[in-house]
């Protein structure tokens, strides 16, 4: 194919060019205004003149035509795997390449929503097609697309990036227009709570698309840190209000689950998690000490350097069987409320503390009793034994001894020993990686214990000859711990070195309160850049796989080793985003990364009407695959580009040219002839006009 055009090579600048021909204009105007009869001759010379300065020259193209470019676009987000979207997606690009293929003027050029999605993009930001197709039109020649088709479900967040296109944009949705689905979501849920307070959690439960005429009763599954709580019903486009009151502090985390129905979409945005922070209002403790001695200082600075411990301090300076005369009336400042405190208030109180103490008729029987039912339903009790627990006074002959984890045997040591971690201590938290708190030398050494036999419970420190000296133990709901000594003051003023007793008081004071971080069985898992961390608290030393359950429900087994004594990990390694379930036996827990949720599936039903306008802004149009393939037809620009069962694109007719040859328009030396003739002429016609007027 060839092609001729015309082509300027100026001898001189253009603007002298054009100075030049107002020139001739002028003489022109001059000449007819003078009645010169060769002004004609002279306007011929003048135009070859000037086109002889101008350079004209035929340029002739050699050119090869080039065919035009049909893009297809296909989405493979999370969403196309849902139902047959992808055979339908897979149906629909085979037969598209086949249409295409049999046009000789089109080329095919295939594209996928993950070769072209920006890298670190997370699929919680949902599909961001229009991001894609900005890049793949990017990366063709803009001479040569005539159409884009994009084969999708609709479900795309990014329109605001769809790039200015001038030639038909047509999608081509998969799914089913009888497709549903139901969806869970948070109304409303705070981000604190205060311990033993009710909060409410409200949620709303939508049903998407064409809904079946009658879905069963569906119920609500509310489990809290992977332990079921509740079960509630489900009230179609209103708020649910869940009731929930948290038990500890630090981290919670709410689950709650809505059935999959038969014939629903998917399930999810079936579930959504709640991340609460346990906050208590104010910690209430009980110090009861016995026989005054150094060591109740230490007490007293310990719990009321935190400024949210509310601290009840009873010191019993005075047996009542002492007789000196002193009126009754002064023996205290105020009468010691046993009944308020160990029986109509004893259940609010986090903490109850035996400092020294030994029975001397101040507490009758049936208030030990009831501590020791305190305990049973939830509540903590920590002994700090003095020599009173040898001797025939010893709270270990109360009911109190139906929950301690050791019993006293009589025999009373006052010989100095440096306490040790035990093999258990190394993995309870209470004790664990303590012993990196020693100073240089080791600990300062205590110079008393009480010998213990324990009988349940984990012995974490000990005395000389292995002998138990801090015993902690679970009783049904509640916590005990025994430590069998009243010298651990002697840490706090530096004997010999000291020790690390804040730290330990702290760490055993916040396990019997149950705090989060202190559990020694326990299984929790963060999200991270690469994945997840799970992480296990045990006491044990072999521990079974880990189940993880994915976002797409597929379960994986994770292995987990041990690093520091007690604690065990594994990262997950994953690119995944959304809830993942991890379980180890009786233990389970959640974990989201990103969103619960993701945007890609907060609505999955296949639909046209986000991307509708952008189509119509480039005359294409949205078919569903459903209804069948709709044939290709070559449309010019301006027609409309769409019709019943086709789509239409704009062929372009581009080119590259292979050979280009200029041919001057005339020679100049015959213009140059032509010229001057020209005015030869002129002269010879208006000098043989001019003599015959004068003859006249």
């Amino acid at each position: 194919m060839s092609a001729l055009s015309l082509q300027f090579a100026p001898g001189l600048p253009w603007l002298v060019i054009a100075i030049l021909a107002v020139l001739a204009s002028a003489s022109l105007v001059v000449a007819l205004w003078r009645g010169l009869p060769g002004w004609a001759l002279r306007a011929v010379a003048a135009l070859v003149l000037l086109a002889a300065l101008c350079g004209p020259s035929l340029q002739q193209e050699e050119r090869d035509p080039l065919t035009d470019i049909l893009l297809v676009l296909e989405d493979d987000s999370a969403s196309q795997s849902l139902s047959d979207r992808s055979a339908q997606s897979l149906q629909t690009r085979e037969g598209m390449m086949a249409q295409i293929a049999a046009r000789s003027s089109l080329e095919p050029v295939l594209r996928s929503l993950s070769d072209l999605a920006p890298e670190g993009d997370g699929a919680d930001e949902g599909t961001r097609l229009m991001t894609a197709l900005k890049k793949a039109v990017a990366e063709l020649p803009a001479n040569r697309l005539a159409g884009v088709v994009l084969i999708t479900d609709g479900v795309v967040h990014d329109v605001q990036n769809t790039p200015g296109l001038s030639v038909p944009l047509h999608a081509m949705i998969s799914g089913r227009a009888t497709d549903w689905d139901r969806r869970l979501s948070a109304v409303d849920a705070p981000a604190f709570a205060i311990l033993g307070e009710e909060i409410e959690l409200r949620l709303r439960v939508e049903t998407l698309g064409n809904t079946p005429d009658a879905l069963p009763p569906a119920f609500l599954s509310v489990s809290h840190d992977g332990a079921p709580i509740a079960d509630v019903p489900v009230i179609e486009g209103q708020d649910i209000v869940v009731p929930l009151t948290l038990e500890y502090a630090g981290r919670n985390l709410i689950h709650v689950t809505l059935p999959v129905e038969e014939g629903e979409l998917t399930g999810r945005n079936n579930e959504v998690v709640i991340e609460l922070n346990g906050v208590r209002d104010r910690l209430q403790v009980l110090l009861i000490s016995g026989t005054p001695h150094p060591g109740t200082r230490t007490w007293r600075n310990l719990l009321k350097s935190d400024s949210a411990v509310d601290l009840v301090h009873f010191t019993i300076l005075r047996p009542p069987d002492k007789q000196d005369g002193v009126p009754v009336s002064e023996l205290s400042l105020i009468a010691f409320p046993t009944q308020e405190l160990f029986i109509e208030k004893i259940d609010e109180f986090d903490l109850i503390i035996f400092d020294r103490y030994q029975l001397r008729g101040i507490l009758p029987g049936g208030y030990l009793t009831s501590v020791r039912d305190y305990v049973r339903r939830g509540g903590a009790v920590l002994i700090a034994a003095g020599p009173s627990l040898a001797s025939a006074d010893s709270i270990a002959r109360t009911g109190l001894s139906d929950i301690l984890p050791a019993m006293p045997t009589g025999r009373l040591f006052e010989v100095p020993f440096q306490p040790d971690v035990t093999e258990d201590g190394q993995r309870h938290p209470v004790t664990r990686e303590l012993s990196q708190h020693a100073p240089e030398g080791g600990w300062g050494p205590w110079m008393r214990h009480v010998e213990v036999t324990p009988h349940r419970g984990h012995v974490i420190l000990s005395a000389a000859d292995d002998a138990p000296l801090l015993v902690v133990d679970r009783s049904d709901e509640g916590r005990v711990a025994l430590l069998a000594s009243d010298h651990a003051w002697l840490w706090a003023r530096g004997h010999q070195g000291g020790g690390p007793q804040l730290e330990l008081l702290r760490r055993l004071a916040h396990w019997l309160m149950r705090e989060p971080e202190l559990e020694e069985e326990a299984l929790s898992a963060v999200a991270t850049d690469e994945g997840l961390l799970i992480r296990r608290n045990t006491m044990l030393s072999d521990l079974p796989e880990v189940t993880v359950t994915t976002p797409a429900g597929e379960d994986v087994a994770a292995t987990l080793t041990q690093g520091t004594p007690g604690v065990f990990e594994a990262p997950f390694i994953t690119d995944a985003t959304g809830l993942f379930s991890v379980t180890q036996g009786e233990l389970s827990t959640v974990v989201v990364r990103g969103a619960a949720t993701s945007v890609e599936f907060s609505n999955p039903l296949a639909r046209s009407d986000v991307i509708q306008p952008v189509l119509a802004n480039t005359g294409g149009t949205a078919k569903r695959i459903e209804n069948g393939l709709p044939s290709l037809r070559a449309v010019r620009t301006g027609q409309p580009a769409s019709g019943n069962g086709w789509l239409g694109y704009t062929p372009r007719e581009a080119y590259v040219t292979t050979a280009i040859r200029l041919r001057p328009l005339a020679p100049q030396w015959a213009m140059l002839l032509l010229a001057a003739v020209a005015l030869v002429f002129a002269w010879l016609w208006e000098g043989r006009g001019g003599a015959v007027r004068r003859d006249i």
